[in-house]
C-alpha cells in the first residue's frame, strides 16, 4: 500500500503521495526551491489532534501561475447598470517528492 498524507496549506486540504503533483494557494517560494508541509492531519490512517507530531511532507516548486479568468457580470434590468469584473487566482505548483 501506498503511502499518503491529508495536508493543509492556505486553507485547503489536500491528499497527496510522493511522485504527485499539485496546485496549492501561492506560496513564497521561487521554482526549484524545495518547501515543506509541517499541517499534516493524517498518516496512513493514523489522524493527528489536530496534527501528526514529526510528520512532515516536503516537495519542489515547479513553477508559479494564474489559473483560467473567471467573469463575473452583475446585471440590473431596465436600470442601464452592469458591473463585468475578471479575476485570476495566483497558484503554486508543487511536486511531492517525500511523505
Amino acid at each position: 500500500m501506498a503511502k499518503y498524507a491529508i495536508m493543509e496549506t492556505g486553507g485547503k486540504q489536500y491528499k497527496v503521495e510522493a511522485g504527485d503533483t499539485v496546485f496549492v494557494e501561492k506560496l513564497n517560494a521561487e521554482p526549484g526551491e524545495k518547501v515543506t508541509f509541517d499541517k499534516v492531519l493524517l498518516v496512513n490512517g493514523k489522524a493527528g489532534d489536530p496534527y501528526v507530531a514529526g510528520a512532515t511532507v516536503t516537495g519542489t516548486v515547479a513553477k508559479q501561475g494564474k489559473e483560467k479568468k473567471v467573469i463575473t457580470f452583475k446585471y440590473k434590468a431596465k436600470k442601464h447598470g452592469h458591473v463585468k469584473k475578471g479575476h485570476r487566482q495566483p497558484y503554486t505548483k508543487v511536486l511531492i517528492e517525500t511523505v
